[in-house]
């Protein structure tokens, strides 16, 4: 509502207020993320959000004698007012503005009310993961993601289904968040057959049984397929709606993912030990790039105040490559194969930049290089170039924040003389306000080319000797690499290349002289930590002899060589 509305209609703007502040208590990560959208439709969603956390409240606080009488009269207030359009309730007086103004599907509201209130009835039972997703998924969270899907002006007939989809890839983040405390007091949300096929009962998945463990990451991998497939699902809907829209719908697709991309780290640990929080209970604002699950009880990877959770790291067997280079490919196939605009597949793209950081900090990993664009790519249509800076822009401006949180410190490699002006300056701003970090150094290759790179350099190195500051005879590898671009830059041990091309595409040349090289056919978008790990396992099976007999080279900086591990 308008703030001249407010003033006419006071309660009603009371209870708005009251709204979003129940969401901001309850369910930080998805106030910062409704933040986000525009200002006009931004208390509407808060009212539906505010009366969701609301409903969940009541279902699980207080004691459990009446509870079930308390659901009751709240489920029946709420249809009962929806029905005459008025309501005293502090809450559910905004929320019976919304669904009546915007006309929005009171089967929905029902659905929902009663999805909680069977969860909260009953211990849970479901067969198959298609009995989940019907009877527990959908009605707790497809449910009220639907139900804001007018609001966002979705295009084509497939949207709504696909923001059902997307609620319920949130709420399997939620099933995993809670599931050790779930499996504790006796509720199993994992589909019974999946537990069947392995042999395992729910009183297996409470003990985490140290002698099945084989059969208990079996079957947390069958959950990270019904997952995959609903995050699948729920990818083509940002395209679904105008562009003022489409950050709520990235935040919300990213908390979903970094979720399920800690699940694939844990793996059979997430049933007993539990998911650690992913951070202190909020987002920033990170518009394409963000997170924000969809649960009450969720925790997403930024405090409020932009922070972030530090969490250990957790190697697997074998050394951990120091430095990793990634070259990004793929976004536009990606894009293209679920007919979306092109910008869309660098949408996402991004949305995998921040899972790549997330990544490589749970992995142990210190250097971190991604190829984000590259003096090649000054060939591309000027429509490309310009949605692309946008979204480089937009995404390094609203994801600074969570990277500084994070401990990251980002970089700047390449030419700084071409580049969009308005993005040139968020990187610079990026690298200043990060500048004294230590978790992890990333590295931007921003208008980067290796030959280019190579003959400034040496262009640098000539002018020196024609100076007379240095001899030519004198000239070692070491003064080379004092003009590169960014001259501390380690050697790169680890390069990894996606969509399935073979080639470094002129990308660090001189630091991939003994890297290791892992090409990878998943396209960009779709790249996840366990894909790294995938990687990062590659590399810890292989015999690194430099040429010699296993000793590391010198570096070309004189320093001493950086040992994997």
């Amino acid at each position: 509502m308008s703030e001249e509305a407010f003033n006419e209609a006071p309660e009603l703007g009371e209870s708005y207020q009251a709204c979003e502040a129940e969401v901001r208590q309850f369910l930080a990560p998805l106030w910062t993320a409704t933040e986000t959208l525009p200002a006009a439709v931004r208390p509407f969603v808060h009212a539906i959000h505010g009366w969701a956390v609301r409903t969940d409240r009541i279902a699980d606080e207080g004691s459990p004698e009446g509870r079930e009488e308390r659901f009751a009269r709240w489920r029946a207030d709420t249809l009962a007012e929806l029905r005459s359009g008025r309501s005293g309730h502090p809450v559910r007086r905004a929320f019976v503005d919304t669904v009546r103004r915007w006309d929005l599907d009171q089967a929905l509201v029902e659905e929902h009310l009663d999805a909680v209130r069977a969860d909260c009835a009953a211990v849970p039972a479901f067969e198959t993961f298609a009995d989940l997703r019907r009877d527990y998924l959908r009605g707790a969270a497809g449910a009220v993601a639907e139900l804001w899907s007018p609001l966002l002006q979705p295009r084509g007939p497939e949207a709504p289904r696909r923001m059902s989809a997307l609620g319920e890839a949130c709420q399997m983040a939620d099933v995993f968040q809670d599931l050790s405390a779930d499996l504790a007091a006796g509720r199993c949300y994992l589909p019974g057959a999946d537990l069947r096929r392995f042999g395992l009962t729910a009183g297996d998945l409470r003990r985490g049984d140290g002698g099945r463990q084989e059969a208990l990451g079996a079957v947390v991998d069958v959950q990270l397929a019904h997952w995959r497939g609903l995050l699948d699902e729920a990818a083509p809907v940002t395209g679904a709606v105008r562009e003022e829209y489409q950050p709520f719908l990235h935040t919300l697709l990213l908390g979903a993912e970094l979720h399920y991309d800690e699940v694939a780290l844990l793996g059979s640990r997430a049933l007993a030990d539990g998911m650690a929080p992913l951070g202190p209970g909020g987002v920033a604002p990170l518009g394409p790039d963000g997170v924000a699950p969809l649960s009450p009880n969720d925790v997403a990877p930024l405090g409020p105040d932009g922070g972030a959770g530090r969490r250990p790291h957790r190697p697997g067997p074998g050394p951990v490559p120091e430095h990793v280079a990634v070259i990004m490919d793929g976004n536009r196939r990606w894009a293209e194969a679920r007919g979306l605009p092109v910008h869309q597949g660098h949408r996402s793209g991004g949305r995998a930049v921040l899972r790549l950081v997330n990544a490589a900090l749970r992995l142990g990993i210190r250097h971190l290089s991604v190829y984000a664009f590259s003096t090649e790519n000054w060939d591309r249509p000027p429509q490309e170039l310009a949605a692309l800076f946008e979204c480089l822009s937009d995404g390094i401006a609203r994801g600074v924040e969570w990277l500084h949180g994070l401990g990251v410190r980002v970089r700047w490699c390449g030419r700084r003389d071409r580049i969009d002006t308005t993005l040139a300056s968020w990187i610079s701003l990026a690298e200043s306000m990060t500048c004294h970090n230590d978790a992890l150094m990333l590295t931007v290759c921003m208008d980067y080319g290796g030959r280019d790179e190579l003959t400034a350099a040496a262009r640098a190195l000539a002018a020196e000797a024609v100076a007379g500051t240095v001899r030519p005879e004198d000239i070692r590898p070491a003064d080379l690499a004092r003009h590169l671009y960014v001259p501390e830059l380690p050697e790169v041990d680890l390069l990894v290349r996606t969509s399935g091309e073979q080639r470094i595409s002129n990308f660090l040349p001189w630091h991939l002289a003994y890297a290791e090289l892992v090409f990878d056919p998943t396209p960009w978008p779709d790249y996840d930590l366990a894909r790294l790990k995938d990687a990062v396992t590659a590399y810890a099976a292989r015999e690194r002899r430099f040429g010699s007999n296993g000793g590391l080279p010198a570096q070309p900086s004189g320093e001493e060589p950086v040992r994997s591990g």
